[in-house]
């Protein structure tokens, strides 16, 4: 099924307009891939609302997604336009003022790696 433009744009502004997605938008937007694991860890909420919220990311086009096992692992979309392009760059701009996200992003340096033995912390 296609989206019609009308509809991408309002799901955009909707995607943009809940806490939680800004919180996985800002982690995801310093250019590393994070497994959901991570993202959980990182702000504190179950696997459910986690994922609920990255599925509607995922539809409004802004993350995708990758399957390694039973773990998802999630990187922003590079823009598709100018106005997906502003909408970073304006998440950027009040991720250096919000102290919610500047929190966030100092736990990103403590992210799932993989293990000598090829595992992840995710095991």
């Amino acid at each position: 099924m296609r989206i019609a433009a009308t509809d991408k744009f309002d799901l955009l502004f909707r995607a943009f307009s809940d806490r939680t997605r800004i919180r996985l938008l800002n982690l995801l937007s310093h250019g590393t891939e994070i497994c959901v694991c991570d993202l959980m860890r990182m702000l504190d909420l179950p696997q459910a609302k986690v994922s609920r919220h990255l599925a509607y990311l995922r539809k409004a086009g802004l993350v995708v997604a990758r399957k390694d096992q039973q773990w998802m692992h999630y990187k922003l979309q590079p823009a598709r336009g100018k106005f997906h392009a502003k909408l970073l760059e304006c998440l950027e701009c009040c991720a250096s003022e919000v102290p919610t996200l500047k929190r966030d992003v100092a736990k990103l340096g403590r992210s799932c790696q993989p293990q000598v033995d090829g595992n992840t912390c995710c095991e």
